[in-house]
């Protein structure tokens, strides 16, 4: 089973689109299109899998820079999830990542030393 990420997509695809462009190139298992959890619009990228690794691969070459709905698909092997992107900012106050706090932009000033 291999993981096919599909970015760029125009928020108007939909899984029946993304999986019509997807089947001519082999058996497509699953479509995963990524919508917004507050607002139920698309986020413009998607997941595919497919089974038979040699059809996604030339899946992938086929299709990445092709245009759907006048826009440049950017289509390869998804990689998997990492955490070091989504670090936990907790920290004495707690925060729960991204609110608050900060601080510490800029260059260091240099201190002279008191005599």
């Amino acid at each position: 089973m291999k993981n096919i990420f599909v970015g760029n997509l125009d928020f108007a695809a939909t899984e029946s689109s993304i999986r019509a462009l997807f089947e001519p190139h082999g058996n497509v298992e699953r479509v995963n299109l990524v919508t917004d959890r507050d607002t139920g619009r698309s986020r413009g990228f998607a997941f595919v899998e497919m089974a038979d690794s040699a059809e996604a691969d030339r899946a992938i070459a086929a299709l990445n820079g092709t245009e759907l709905n006048g826009r440049a698909l950017n289509i390869n092997e998804a990689r998997p999830k990492s955490d070091s992107g989504r670090s936990f900012r907790g920290g004495p106050r707690g925060g729960s990542g991204g609110s608050g706090g900060g601080g510490g932009g800029g260059p260091r000033q240099r201190r002279e030393p008191r005599w």
